[in-house]
């Protein structure tokens, strides 16, 4: 057996939003210096992309490689259902993605458009499509309050029907854990995945969160058995940020994200009084809501979580420098990853001692993040959370004055 990090969603260039270096050169030299060994495709049901990833990609038994790279590369989609939810898809191959997009075509507006599309069919009938390509599915970034399963529904039996039997995983999302995610029965069976879902190329964002899976070699069908946990292959660690740094973490005005507990927001109807913005519902406010239990309990095929930060974050930190791409961050970053081959080497593998011989500063964030005593600033209302060493604290309204309160 071998152990692999992967991301297994990401978004190419032709998705809303996303940097134009989401090519398939880019992602393929940039993900070892990450430490990632697979990488997703993203956005396969989209024309133009498929073309570009055919122009570039090698197939090795469902995961593709590039001439120049030995990452490898797992076909994968996203779209958004009737409901405005959003499901991730994994392919075993790039004529699945064609078979898929023909049989999608005449439900969405603009599958030729939009390498995340819309299509006009719910989660049920789009997984009996995923089904009829030999893929996986699962529900995208689980818990936020714009486009997940969680917010349309209170179970996955509704999104899903029948069709959840063939549902074996579930994206956690930036602004969850599996400390969180392990209050709620129903997801006790599932394996839980932690993704990037990442805009740009770069390794502050590729790989910010990813999963360490155990298989016997690198092809689509062992990915597939990781995932459903077949014949001793697993997740064997998720990783990924703290919750507080999520987007949508705590209930938050969506214009200027000031912070409010859900019981005022609703005494507001979820109407700011200070920009009169949309007041939108936090992910740990909804996973109170769903959970089962006041505190999560872990099946035994459940993985250690790991929160960790983006390496150029802890640079930026430690150097008190603004901006996390400065040639400051990116000289030392440079530094630790020529010292210890990958980002991921230096944020989880590598021993503590050694890396603080390197760099102090540094070292001695990473130790307080693998120790579990970094501070946060919470995330909200669609901006993120941010770790802090200056003991800022939550901007919270309560009783129609702005406050300061820990969260």
């Amino acid at each position: 057996m071998l152990e692999a990090n992967v991301d297994f969603h990401i978004h190419g260039k032709y998705s809303g939003g996303t940097s134009k270096d989401m090519t398939v050169p880019l992602i393929a030299e940039q993900a070892p210096l990450k430490g990632l060994d697979v990488v997703a495709t993203s956005d396969a049901l989209h024309p133009m992309w498929r073309k570009h990833l055919r122009e570039h990609l090698i197939d090795e038994e469902g995961l593709y490689t590039t001439r120049h790279s030995k990452t490898r590369f797992i076909v994968q989609a996203e779209v958004e259902d009737v409901k405005r939810v959003h499901h991730v898809i994994l392919l075993p191959s790039l004529s699945a993605a064609d078979s898929l997009a023909e049989a999608l075509k005449p439900h969405s507006p603009n599958l030729r458009s939009d390498g995340r599309p819309n299509v006009r069919l719910n989660g049920e009938e789009l997984a009996d499509h995923v089904e009829d390509v030999n893929g996986l599915i699962g529900p995208s970034h689980a818990f936020t309050p714009w486009t997940a399963v969680y917010k349309e529904y209170d179970s996955l039996k509704e999104c899903y029907g029948d069709n959840l039997k063939r549902v074996r995983f579930l994206e956690l999302g930036l602004s969850a854990d599996t400390y969180a995610a392990d209050r709620i029965e129903e997801l006790q069976d599932l394996t839980y995945m932690t993704n990037s879902d990442c805009h740009s190329p770069w390794p502050h964002r590729l790989g910010r969160e990813f999963n360490r899976v155990e298989v016997k070699e690198l092809t689509f069908e062992e990915m597939r058995k990781a995932i459903s946990r077949d014949h001793g292959r697993k997740f064997t660690l998720n990783v990924g940020l703290k919750p507080l740094e999520g987007k949508y973490h705590v209930t938050a005005c969506s214009r200027c994200y000031l912070k409010f507990k859900w019981e005022e927001a609703m005494k507001l109807k979820r109407r700011c009084p200070e920009c009169r913005g949309i007041i939108k519902k936090g992910v740990a406010e909804r996973i109170d809501e769903l959970a089962t239990w006041e505190e999560p309990r872990h099946p035994t095929h459940r993985p250690h979580y790991i929160h960790i930060l983006p390496l150029a974050e802890v640079i930026a930190l430690a150097t008190r420098t603004r901006t996390i791409t400065s040639k400051k961050v990116k000289e030392r970053w440079d530094a630790l990853v020529g010292k210890f081959k990958t980002e991921i080497n230096v944020l989880v593998d590598e021993d503590i001692e050694e890396i603080i011989r390197e760099d102090r500063e540094v070292g001695a964030i990473i130790k307080m993040f693998r120790e579990g005593r970094m501070k946060y600033v919470a995330g909200g209302g669609g901006m993120y959370g941010h770790p802090t060493l200056d003991g800022e604290r939550d901007r919270y309204y309560k009783g129609g004055q702005k406050t300061l309160s820990d969260y």
